[in-house]
């Protein structure tokens, strides 16, 4: 199987009802998953806030997505919250390890596409930030 028949396979799954598709062939096995959550309309940038643009805060790994230190503390950031950098934004837990994930930029969180206590993969998008520069 080349890159081109993987691509039309997502591109498949993309374009249907599909969730999910698994296909072998030899010692190759390929797994192609939807995110559960339809993200909606990406916000865009709002007047008079001079130059910034959306962000992505994508995964850096494959885990379980928490926005609180604890199931009864508040979350980390809500959307609209003005962030900094280095301020932890949510945790992703794998193999029992709890991995802050931390702002590189400074701006405000437009949207968070990620659901509390659900599994995320790699460069799934979590939130978006509004960059803000001045």
């Amino acid at each position: 199987m080349d890159f081109q028949q993987i691509k039309e396979l997502i591109l498949l799954v993309n374009s249907t009802g599909i969730t999910e598709l698994e296909l072998e062939e030899g010692d190759l096995r390929i797994r192609i998953r939807k995110s559960g959550q339809a993200a909606g309309p990406i916000p865009q940038a709002e007047p008079g806030v001079g130059s910034s643009r959306l962000e992505e805060i994508a995964a850096p790994m494959v885990g379980t997505f928490y926005r609180a230190p604890a199931p009864d503390a508040p979350p980390f950031v809500q959307e609209g919250d003005q962030v900094q950098p280095g301020q932890v934004l949510c945790i992703i837990e794998a193999m029992k390890v709890l991995n802050e994930i931390e702002a590189e930029v400074s701006g405000v969180v437009k949207r968070i596409l990620a659901a509390d206590g659900e599994p995320v993969e790699y460069g799934q998008v979590l939130m978006l930030i509004e960059r803000q520069e001045r």
